[in-house]
């Protein structure tokens, strides 16, 4: 099932009510889901690789924290910052104003920044830890057994 946008989030909690999470594609949501959102969103840094390996490993730790909770949209949304470190630091490796097209609609092209680049690898493996994790994939499993396939 996709990610639904047409639930009001301004009033939703969704620890409260994880039946309403769906997981989407890739980092869908990401900004929206709360009270995630809040509690992940100030540690997500990747100027530097030194930053970016901070941010990586709160947020891991994050992971870790909902995990042991047994909250799987907090895995997931973690799972999706964790993501989109890799995804906005590798646009910004490839495009330093960090916009990918222009004006026109046609791909600008690529400047390689390797400082970026290293906050994408930070990134990608930390995303790669948490994507892969047994239990988290078994809550995924089960989550949309449960919610998602309703139709």
């Amino acid at each position: 099932m996709a990610f639904d946008y047409s639930i009001d989030f301004t009033q939703i909690n969704f620890r409260e009510h994880p039946e309403l999470y769906r997981v989407g594609k890739g980092e869908q949501g990401v900004l929206l889901v709360e009270p995630y959102k809040s509690e992940i969103l100030p540690h997500w840094r990747f100027k530097t690789p030194e930053i970016a390996q901070i941010s990586a490993d709160k947020i891991y730790q994050l992971f870790q924290e909902y995990k042991a909770q047994g909250d799987f949209v907090g895995m997931d949304m973690a799972r999706k910052f964790l993501q989109m470190g890799y995804t906005r630091s590798r646009r910004y490796a490839n495009h330093k104003s960090g916009r990918k097209y222009g004006t026109d609609k046609t791909v600008l092209p690529r400047e390689e920044d390797p400082i970026k680049a290293e906050s994408a690898k930070i990134f990608y493996e930390k995303w790669q830890q948490a994507k892969l994790d047994p239990e988290y994939m078994t809550q995924l499993r089960a989550h949309r057994d449960r919610y998602e396939d309703v139709k």
